[in-house]
């Protein structure tokens, strides 16, 4: 027999000290505890965003990380950081091999919407591994080029939202938690719906609302390292909602510590500031 659901009003907010937390790690711990990371990512012009959403994801506790991008972007990435296993992928086929050994992905960032973007999200959409889709995947999936496939975190923006709804973006920011949760529900993925007062709904009716954040935050790939963020998380052994809910607000209050410093903030400021804000909230040993 189906399950009725009912409906939670009630949207929690994001407070420290009553945030979901990662485990300890045992003096024992290695590598291949804390999950592989797979970023998807960086057409042409775009190499910088599925780079920063890997940095995010290996700086954030991910055990191992591998980017998957244009080969004119290898050289950059293992310059800037060589821990990072960047690959270079011209076609489908070859991702098929690399799916094989992660365990989350994270696809989207500056994956464009030309053939080359559209053939690896066809493959993504059908691994059996968690994901987060931001982005341009979502903007395919809102064209109808894929299906999200199970245990998914979403991460639109209000424009991103308003094309997967199928109504305008005025209209996702005049009820922006009922757009959040019919999100949740058409995709039944986890959803987390940027913005001032950034919103996360779980298809089981949970939601959580974030109210830190910064002005400053205004600036290009911001997303990009949310997106990095949630998937190691997720990587390391978290729900989806919990580790949604983390992500959101490690990268707000990161934020908001380097708002301070005014404008010109940009994206990969947040990443020191997001590993310091995790230990304090989680610490690594106990």
């Amino acid at each position: 027999m189906p399950q009725t659901k009912h409906e939670i009003t009630d949207v929690q907010p994001l407070l420290p000290g009553h945030l979901p937390q990662l485990a300890a790690r045992s003096p024992e711990a290695h590598k291949g505890q804390f999950g592989h990371v797979l970023v998807i990512g960086g057409d042409h012009g775009f190499g910088g965003a599925g780079l920063l959403s890997a940095e995010s994801a290996l700086r954030s506790g991910a055990g191992l990380v591998s980017l998957a991008t244009r080969s004119e972007h290898v050289p950059a990435a293992l310059t800037r950081l060589p821990e990072i296993m960047a690959r270079g992928v011209h076609s489908a086929n070859q991702l098929m091999g690399l799916l094989e050994k992660v365990s989350v992905i994270v696809i989207g960032p500056g994956l464009g919407d030309m053939a080359w973007g559209k053939s690896l999200l066809s493959v993504a959409a059908n691994a059996r591994q968690p994901q987060v889709w931001d982005a341009d995947a979502l903007n395919l999936l809102a064209a109808g080029h894929v299906t999200l496939p199970a245990d998914c975190v979403i991460t639109p923006h209000p424009g991103e939202a308003a094309r997967l709804m199928g109504i305008s973006t005025a209209e996702v920011q005049a009820d922006r938690l009922k757009v959040a949760r019919a999100l949740s529900q058409k995709f039944n993925a986890v959803t987390v719906l940027k913005g001032a007062g950034s919103l996360i709904a779980s298809p089981d009716g949970r939601v959580s609302r974030c109210d830190q954040g910064h002005p400053a935050m205004a600036s290009a790939g911001l997303g990009d390292v949310l997106a990095g963020l949630t998937g190691a998380l997720l990587a390391q052994g978290m729900p989806a909602f919990e580790a949604a809910s983390l992500a959101v607000w490690l990268h707000a209050t990161a934020g908001d510590r380097q708002g301070t410093f005014g404008r010109g903030l940009v994206a990969s400021d947040l990443i020191p500031a997001i590993r310091q804000l995790l230990e304090e909230q989680s610490p690594c040993l106990k």
